[in-house]
């Protein structure tokens, strides 16, 4: 559940899990961080179009996704993230 926090926590979470590779740990990192680095890259390249209203639906989705995942490893469940959560698991693959 670090992973969710940030993408610092996520950075933590990875260094964590280094040691003793749990799968669970392992899917849930690359969704977390997935997450983060969408947002984050989201933002840094459209930053200068956005209005107010736009940056709104761009964090509600965020919000959205991070819940998801945040409340999926709670219930220690291992479901993609909705739209893109396959492709964090192939693009993520040197979170091991």
């Amino acid at each position: 559940m670090i992973s969710y926090l940030t993408i610092i926590g996520a950075l933590i979470a990875m260094s964590m899990n280094s040691h003793e590779k749990n799968t669970f740990a392992r899917f849930h990192i690359r969704q977390a961080f997935g997450i983060h680095l969408l947002y984050i890259v989201t933002v840094l390249v459209v930053k200068d179009y956005l209005d107010a209203i736009s940056y709104g639906f761009i964090l509600l989705f965020y919000l959205f996704l991070w819940g998801h995942g945040f409340w999926n490893a709670i219930q220690s469940k291992m479901t993609l993230t909705p739209f893109i959560g396959s492709y964090f698991q192939k693009w993520f693959t040197f979170i091991n």
